[in-house]
């Protein structure tokens, strides 16, 4: 059976209209987009235009004047004397220290030693006569006497401070003291590990008796003398 076709009902019958019409449209409405005008107001000018003028501060002109430049000092000419030629001068003779073969020579003993000459302090391993331990006075070599009477000595008066063997200290402090004219003893100075350890060493050398004191060339002197002290833990 074949289907008929109503006219009216037919949407191609006027398609060609509607485009037109389409078109017309949208092409108005781009030109009044295109041309379509937007006015603003300039109120930055506006407030510009309103500011009042005592808020501008001016900014005065200042002028610097230079410091003036110090005159350069002229120094004045040293004056030169001119002697006359005629002016005899002295000339100076010099004499030659050097001795001849004839000049006399005077012996040792006529020469006498000023007594500013000697010294003051002598080292221990230098002097003349070494300062005498009590219980050395007779003793063959006293210089190796007052060694081991040192040692004794500090043998004798040695104790371990508590605190170093808490503290599990030990080394060696070395000692350096004085034997003054009169036979004291002064100027002691250590140097050691710990404060502890250098205390009991100064304790033991405070203990030292008085001795006789060096001497050089037949004059009491000041003798420094050097001795370690090792502390040591079992």
């Amino acid at each position: 059976m074949e289907v008929k076709k109503n006219s009216k009902q037919q949407v191609e019958k006027n398609s060609g209209l509607y485009f037109l019409i389409g078109l017309s449209a949208v092409l108005a409405l781009v030109y009044f987009t295109i041309e379509w005008k937007t006015f603003y107001s300039n109120d930055a000018e506006i407030a510009m235009l309103n500011i009042s003028d005592e808020l501008i501060e001016e900014v005065p002109m200042t002028k610097q004047e230079l410091p003036k430049p110090e005159k350069p000092k002229i120094k004045t000419p040293e004056i030169i004397e001119v002697v006359d030629d005629e002016e005899d001068l002295e000339e100076s003779v010099i004499e030659s220290s050097e001795t001849d073969q004839n000049q006399e020579i005077a012996d040792i003993g006529d020469i006498e030693v000023a007594a500013d000459d000697e010294p003051e302090e002598v080292p221990f391993s230098v002097i003349e006569d070494v300062p005498v331990f009590p219980g050395c006075e007779n003793a063959e070599d006293q210089r190796q006497c007052f060694q081991e009477m040192m040692q004794k000595h500090v043998r004798k008066n040695f104790k371990y401070p508590e605190l170093a063997q808490e503290m599990g200290l030990q080394g060696r402090v070395s000692v350096l003291f004085v034997i003054q004219k009169d036979g004291t003893i002064g100027n002691v100075r250590m140097r050691g590990p710990h404060k502890s350890l250098e205390k009991e060493a100064s304790r033991i050398i405070s203990k030292l008796p008085r001795m006789t004191p060096g001497k050089q060339r037949g004059n009491p002197v000041k003798v420094p003398f050097a001795i370690p002290i090792v502390f040591k833990l079992q």
